[in-house]
């Protein structure tokens, strides 16, 4: 059995006829195209190309990369508590993305935050010092982070409720 796996998305950009290009003054919106037919619609960050160019309702790559990170610890950190025998009935984390000039000088994701809030059930509940384990054993595993040179930290204090 091979430990290799693919994953694919398909990217779709259309030009409006309206719209002249090479003024630079076209849609930045797009769509991302994932197997089992899932549509999610893209655009360029708001932050980065003004609007009406940028779709404001529209998920960015950079919005995309932060959840990716966030989305790819909680699998991992559900999966260690399950295995521990925690119950957990909800987690959520507001995680945060921070752009900025790296040491070469190109603009790149600096650094991801993520601050999990986690509601536990049950007479077994962790201590402190196991939530930071699981959070740490959650981040070594991640696929996502194991990818990236991007500084990727978990702030869990007062994360469980």
């Amino acid at each position: 059995m091979s430990n290799k796996h693919e994953y694919t998305a398909q990217v779709v950009w259309t030009r409006k006829d309206t719209e002249k290009y090479t003024d630079n003054r076209y849609s930045r919106a797009y769509e991302w195209r994932f197997d089992g037919g899932t549509v999610v619609p893209g655009s360029s960050s708001p932050k980065v190309v003004p609007l009406p160019l940028s779709a404001e309702n529209a998920v960015d790559p950079e919005e995309a990369f932060v959840a990716s990170l966030s989305a790819c610890h909680m699998l991992f950190f559900l999966f260690h508590t399950a295995k521990k025998g925690f119950i957990v009935d909800r987690y959520e984390d507001n995680a945060v993305g921070t752009m900025g000039k790296n040491e070469k000088g190109a603009m790149a994701m600096l650094k991801v935050v993520m601050r999990p809030v986690i509601t536990f059930s049950g007479d077994k509940q962790p201590s402190a010092e196991e939530l930071s384990a699981m959070h740490a054993q959650s981040h070594h595993d991640c696929y996502i982070a194991n990818s990236v040179t991007t500084e990727v930290t978990v702030e869990s204090g007062g994360g469980h409720l």
